[in-house]
């Protein structure tokens, strides 16, 4: 019982990293019907922007509080990843909305190529430390016993779940509720009748774009945090994976990209906890990967409309 709590306590706190990261694809989606494929990359440029200004701001300002200096490095990341995804979308995707569909993917891989050999020639190839703010001391949730250690969270966890948590309720009740919302839907369902009721899908579109690379830095910086190391191609698996996590709950449903992220977080962490033991010790956690994808393959096989179904206007 202490492993399968373990398990799902890593899940939910791997689930809403992706939850966060799936937003993303699944706003730009539900407007402009393409995938951004190089979001998962705007999120590698969050931490390792993070790290360059926790470095800043520690030798110009020492004493400064440890904390304090992550949330402002924080702010400064989440503001550079908003402007670099209002770049992409201006000029890797703008002149390609009415294009054949090959044809942003296709732009979106090469962005990501470069955003990965950039980072690399600014940051270096080799992973860095990501300094530990928040305290990694183990808390333990249940008092286990001589053949099984207890089942343990930790404060950085608890603060990446319940910030998750907080972001994703604030996007919702954003959508939903907000003349900017409003926008966003009216853009979604038809984008010329929307500029004649005096939107401007243009900037909606980068709006979009820019809150869904907000979020990125954040996830970004939430990996970091928890694994304690930050490089130029830390951002790919996650972002397949939140893709993977926005089509299961269902692509442009942003209540689905939670629910997916979630879910998709405690079918890996489960995997990779009790693959071992299924296998008889032929395949351990490090195949953990490949339930992303398994998943990915079930679901667009049979269910290609998501949990929770679609959501995508249909547009006259």
């Amino acid at each position: 019982m202490d492993t399968l709590l373990q398990q799902l306590i890593n899940g939910v706190m791997l689930g809403s990293i992706y939850a966060l990261i799936a937003l993303g694809y699944t706003m730009v989606y539900g407007i402009l019907r393409i995938i951004n494929f190089a979001h998962g990359d705007i999120l590698m440029v969050g931490a390792l922007t993070t790290l360059s200004a926790l470095n800043a701001l520690n030798a110009h300002f020492p004493g400064l509080p440890l904390l304090l200096q992550l949330l402002a490095a924080l702010v400064v990341a989440m503001a550079v990843c908003a402007l670099l995804a209002m770049a992409v979308e201006r000029f890797a995707y703008r002149r390609l909305r009415n294009a054949p569909r090959l044809a942003p993917l296709i732009s979106g891989i090469g962005v990501s190529v470069l955003l990965q050999t950039v980072a690399m020639l600014i940051w270096s190839r080799n992973p860095l430390m990501f300094p530990q703010i928040l305290p990694m001391d183990a808390i333990a949730v249940t008092a286990g016993d001589a053949g099984h250690p207890p089942a343990i969270v930790t404060v950085t966890s608890i603060v990446t779940v319940g910030l998750a948590l907080a972001v994703m309720g604030g996007l919702w009740l954003l959508v939903e509720y907000s003349r900017l919302g409003r926008g966003m839907r009216a853009v979604a369902e038809n984008p010329q009748v929307a500029r004649l009721m005096g939107v401007n899908p243009d900037q909606i579109i980068t709006l979009t774009f820019a809150i869904g690379g907000a979020f990125a830095a954040l996830a970004g910086v939430m990996m970091a945090s928890n694994y304690g190391s930050a490089g130029f191609s830390m951002g790919f698996l996650p972002g397949i994976k939140a893709f993977t996590a926005a089509v299961l709950g269902g692509i442009g449903n942003l209540r689905g990209a939670m629910v997916g992220g979630i879910l998709l977080g405690l079918i890996e962490s489960l995997g990779a906890g009790y693959l071992s033991e299924l296998t008889g010790g032929v395949f351990g956690s490090n195949y953990q990967d490949v339930f992303a994808f398994l998943v990915l393959i079930l679901v667009l096989v049979f269910r290609p409309a998501g949990l929770l179904g679609e959501r995508v206007a249909q547009r006259a």
